[in-house]
């Protein structure tokens, strides 16, 4: 992929799609850097050896994608600033705000924009996110491919048909990695309440938690499979699974991702006004 690519925003997502692509051999002189904080730009610099600057417009000049990641609130502005310096010559708009439909983004950039909006997640600062995809009519399966293959630097991809399903996506994956930490938080008070020193709770949650999860990714069977697998009859395990099924676990992460898809959809309306 020889593109040059500008990121508006440096902050942690950004951050770590710039870190994934250098650590890919993507050359740094062929991403940039816009941030209105000047130690963002700084470490952004430092750390990847890349052009910075606080204006979004001369980071985006002549630049092959734009990659938008900065906070909801302040795409509408950003995205009208940016859409009126742009030439005939459209470059592929790569939106990571959450909450942001492509119908937006077409209002503020131009409808025959290329554009494709993802929704990665937190683990991709250590490069294992996980990121769904939605692409306009507009963008050609080129442009497809180099969204897909900055997304690879730091994860997973996942293409969307429909891009009311991003909402659930935010929802699922987007929000997901919050409810393993609250998890593992509620594990570790748990195990402390029960005697164990706390340190040591926190680390038996974490390394319970990671090993299962790899266990989980690289297995050929699906969770209740290996649920069931280490549930003995009448032992432990199948004793504290009764209990959570007694608080109704499904039904508690169904109202759990119903709350943050509504919440999401709220973000469309609000931030999302062309």
């Amino acid at each position: 992929m020889s593109s040059t690519i500008a990121f508006i925003g440096a902050g942690n997502m950004g951050r770590a799609i710039i870190g994934g692509l250098r650590a890919g051999g993507h050359p740094a002189d062929q991403l940039r850097a816009a941030d209105a904080e000047p130690a963002a730009r700084a470490r952004a610099a430092a750390d990847f050896g890349i052009v910075t600057d606080a204006d979004n417009r001369i980071v985006a000049a002549g630049a092959d994608v734009l990659v938008l990641a900065v906070k909801p609130q302040q795409i509408a502005d950003v995205a009208r600033t940016l859409a009126a310096t742009l030439t005939a010559r459209k470059p592929l708009v790569l939106s990571i705000a959450a909450g942001i439909p492509t119908a937006a983004l077409a209002a503020w950039f131009g409808a025959d924009t290329p554009i494709v909006r993802a929704m990665p997640n937190t683990p991709a600062l250590i490069g294992r996110g996980t990121s769904a995809l939605y692409a306009t009519a507009a963008t050609d399966t080129a442009q497809r491919a180099m969204a897909e293959a900055i997304l690879l630097a730091v994860g997973t991809v996942h293409w969307l048909d429909d891009e009311a399903l991003m909402d659930a996506v935010t929802a699922l994956s987007g929000s997901g990695p919050a409810y393993v930490f609250r998890v593992i938080e509620s594990l570790s008070a748990a195990g402390a309440r029960l005697g164990l020193a706390p340190d040591l709770a926190q680390r038996l949650a974490l390394e319970t938690a990671a090993g299962a999860a790899e266990l989980a990714y690289g297995s050929p069977h699906d969770p209740a499979t290996l649920r069931r697998q280490v549930t003995s009859k009448g032992g432990t395990t199948e004793r504290a699974l009764a209990a959570l099924e007694e608080g109704d676990i499904d039904a508690l992460f169904a109202r759990a991702l119903t709350a943050a898809r509504d919440r999401s959809r709220a973000l469309s309306e609000e931030f999302g006004k062309s």
